[in-house]
């Protein structure tokens, strides 16, 4: 008794131009709709508020060293750095800049030993002058 017949089967073939189209359309859209994002900074700091906070104006663009809540906690520009990368680029920062100046932004709720550790780092490299950044009471 035979059941089955031998029959010759095709292999199966997947048609190459619409898979190219499909995936034409499918960057085209990946590419637009990246594109149009929102650039937003690397690290939000929720700053402390102050009556007596004036717009600074320096002469100088200041060393800015941000200190957030949570591990890494030091930040120079949008690098993370760790403690001893923070003191050398400070040392070396005010070495080329005698009255190198420079501002802390330190999150509310940020340890306040590692915002000492920052100041502590600060008179190591015996910087020019020491700031901390805050906000006029009434801004969100």
């Amino acid at each position: 008794m035979r059941f089955a017949s031998e029959k010759k089967q095709r292999v199966p073939s997947v048609i190459i131009v619409s898979l190219i189209d499909v995936l034409l359309v499918v960057l085209i859209f990946l590419m637009v709709t990246t594109t149009a994002k929102k650039v937003e900074p690397a690290l939000k700091l929720n700053l402390p508020q102050s009556k007596e906070a004036k717009p600074g104006a320096t002469e100088s663009k200041p060393f800015v060293i941000q200190v957030a809540t949570n591990f890494p906690f030091f930040f120079v520009g949008d690098r993370p750095v760790t403690l001893e990368k923070l003191q050398s680029e400070m040392a070396e920062a005010a070495k080329n800049d005698p009255q190198l100046k420079v501002a802390v932004k330190a999150d509310r709720l940020a340890p306040f030993g590692e915002i000492v550790k920052v100041i502590d780092a600060s008179k190591a490299a015996q910087v020019g002058s020491l700031s901390f950044v805050t906000e006029k009471q009434g801004k969100p």
